[in-house]
C-alpha cells in the first residue's frame, strides 16, 4: 500500500491498536478456521501471517459457507481491491446473520488496510463461539443459555417488602458525637 506514514497522535493511536493484537488469540482463530474449513494452512498467529491469510476475504467467506451453506453466493477470486473488500464485507454480513453482535464485527478497512487486526480476531472469536450451533467445532467459552424463571404472584409480593442492600443501610446511624469544628462567631 502506498500510504503516507502516520505521525504524532495518529501514530500513537495506531500503536495502541496494534498493541492489543494477541498472537495467541490469532493462532486460536486460525486453527479454528483450519479445522472448520478442512484447509491445511500456516496457523501461526503473527500479525503478518494472519493478515496475509485473510486479507482477500476468500478464506473468511469459506468459513461462513461452511457454517451456513450458500450464505455467500459468489466468493470473488480476483485480487482486485474492490473484489477482496466485497468478500470481507460478505463475511461480516454473514457473521451478523450467524448471530455475531454488530459491536463485535469489524469494518472492511480494519482488515483490508490492516488498521485494526485485533477487531478481526474479536469477530472470528465471536463467530467461533457460535460454531456448535451449526454442528461445527467452537472456540472460546461456551455461549450462555437462557434461564427463564417463573415466579408466582405471592413470591413477587414478598419481594416488594424486602429492602435491597443496594440502597445501603442506615441502621444505627445518627449524628451523635459529630463535630465539625467551632461554631460561627458573629
Amino acid at each position: 500500500m502506498n500510504r503516507a506514514t502516520k505521525s504524532g497522535i495518529a501514530a500513537e493511536a495506531q500503536s495502541k491498536i496494534e498493541a492489543k493484537f494477541s498472537e495467541q488469540q490469532a493462532t486460536e482463530c486460525l486453527q479454528w478456521i483450519a479445522e472448520v474449513t478442512g484447509k491445511d494452512m500456516d496457523t501461526t498467529g503473527s500479525a503478518d501471517n494472519f493478515y496475509e491469510l485473510l486479507k482477500n476475504g476468500m478464506l473468511l467467506c469459506e468459513v461462513i459457507n461452511t457454517l451456513m451453506p450458500g450464505q455467500v453466493k459468489k466468493i470473488q477470486t480476483s485480487t482486485m481491491a474492490f473484489k477482496c473488500m466485497e468478500n470481507i464485507n460478505n463475511f461480516t454480513e454473514g457473521a451478523k446473520k450467524a448471530g455475531v453482535p454488530s459491536q463485535e464485527t469489524f469494518q472492511t478497512v480494519d482488515l483490508w488496510e490492516r488498521q485494526n487486526l485485533n477487531s478481526v480476531v474479536v469477530c472470528i472469536q465471536s463467530l467461533g463461539r457460535k460454531g456448535s450451533q451449526f454442528g461445527k467445532p467452537s472456540i472460546g467459552p461456551k455461549e450462555s443459555e437462557k434461564n427463564v424463571r417463573q415466579f408466582s404472584d405471592e413470591q413477587r409480593r414478598a419481594g416488594d417488602s424486602v429492602i435491597s442492600l443496594q440502597y445501603g443501610s442506615n441502621k444505627g446511624a445518627n449524628q451523635a458525637g459529630m463535630s465539625f469544628g467551632n461554631t460561627r462567631h458573629m
